[in-house]
């Protein structure tokens, strides 16, 4: 009969799509995770994957099974949660904007790493986008990704977190001729912009169409903090999330102006699939997350 821990071994091949990155995550080798795999196999009568020189990729036989091995692995885990109410352990893979961990998600993943100092988080860094058909994949536990600009597959959700308002920056020295109003600062400075393919992106123009305006569009970036950067040298102005644990006020360098009768803001919130394994986690990021948003209600 296989073991959980067989079950374990098996969904981190889904993740990664390999034995050897599988192992890395399980404290295995990669020939000891074929043998696993081949047990499994074995003892489920099923050949369950494609196997290539350097990869693997489910079948038709292990995609159907995949979903019931995991159900079997959470209601296992739920099992162990009830007799063990002590801590999160374990390793948990997520996925997050930079921008997020500038954010108020970095307090919650302090705050739920001090609680369990048993538990490992192994954060990769990359788009909301990308991240979403990552979690669905199986590759992430969950990722911390802006608000989708439309509905997401009926296996994924959303739970929002937090809110960063949209805001224009300007450098303090400029090296053009800076306008004194704000929207003529975007008709005629040159204009740093957020890759408008991402989501993020997808709020920067709705910010431009609530004013009026036509950019001049200097740079098209995908990192909000290479851009307040360049904004800091003087290159240019731009809109951009006001991150939650940026001291704004003292920055030297440049100036956060809120548009006139424009209030467009950033949602980022928490994407996991509908069930899985680490659901303590995300719930615990959660909790904490609803707490902080009552202490500052109080």
């Amino acid at each position: 009969m296989s073991s959980i821990r067989s079950f374990k071994t098996f969904l981190a091949v889904v993740r990664h799509g390999s034995f050897t990155a599988a192992g890395r995550e399980v404290g295995l080798t990669s020939a000891a995770v074929g043998l696993q795999m081949r047990a499994l196999e074995q003892s489920l009568e099923q050949v369950l994957f494609d196997r290539g020189p350097r990869s693997v990729v489910l079948n038709t036989a292990g995609r159907s099974m995949a979903p019931q091995i995991e159900q079997l692995v959470l209601l296992y885990d739920s099992l162990v949660a009830e007799a063990d109410q002590d801590a999160l352990s374990g390793t948990v893979v997520v996925g997050a904007l930079i921008s997020a961990l500038m954010g108020a998600f970095a307090d919650a993943l302090r705050a739920v790493r001090r609680q369990h100092p048993r538990l490992k988080v192994k954060i990769l860094a990359g788009l909301s986008s990308d991240f979403a058909d990552r979690v669905e994949r199986g590759e992430l536990d969950a990722a911390v990704v802006t608000k989708p600009p439309r509905p997401l597959a009926s296996s994924l959700r959303w739970t929002p977190l937090y809110t960063e308002a949209m805001v224009l920056i300007v450098p303090r020295r400029a090296q053009f001729k800076l306008p004194d109003e704000p929207l003529d600062m975007l008709r005629q400075a040159p204009f740093i912009r957020f890759d408008r393919h991402t989501w993020t992106g997808h709020l920067v123009n709705e910010v431009l169409h609530r004013c009026d305006v036509s950019t001049s569009d200097e740079m098209e970036l995908n990192s909000v903090e290479a851009m307040i950067e360049i904004v800091r040298q003087g290159f240019g102005v731009s809109i951009v999330p006001r991150l939650a644990n940026v001291n704004w006020a003292t920055d030297r360098s440049l100036r956060v102006i809120t548009l006139p009768g424009v209030n467009v803001q950033r949602h980022v919130g928490l994407i996991e699939r509908a069930s899985h394994t680490r659901m303590r986690f995300t719930d615990a990021i959660k909790q904490h997350h609803y707490t902080a948003v009552d202490a500052r209600k109080t």
